[in-house]
């Protein structure tokens, strides 16, 4: 929830746009925010896009990993 208030701020504090990031795991968190904010606080705002892809993230051992990530562009 502290992330859909955070989303809502930005809204309210006058952002026409607002772009939500993740990586890994927190891909789910990232559509799960979106999804809750517009179906319950913000119905006027809209998916303008959705950009997917893949980034390379070096571990603390040194080796090199694949990691998904997403973008979601919420408008008004």
């Amino acid at each position: 929830m502290n992330y859909v208030l955070a989303l809502i701020s930005q809204f309210n504090m006058g952002a026409p746009d607002v772009i939500l990031k993740a990586r890994g795991r927190a891909i789910s968190s990232a559509v799960d925010v979106s999804q809750i904010a517009m179906r319950k606080f913000l119905p006027d705002v809209k998916v303008k896009s959705i950009e997917i892809a893949t980034e390379k993230v070096t571990n603390e051992e040194g080796r090199s990993l694949n990691v998904s990530s997403i973008a979601i562009h919420l408008t008004k």
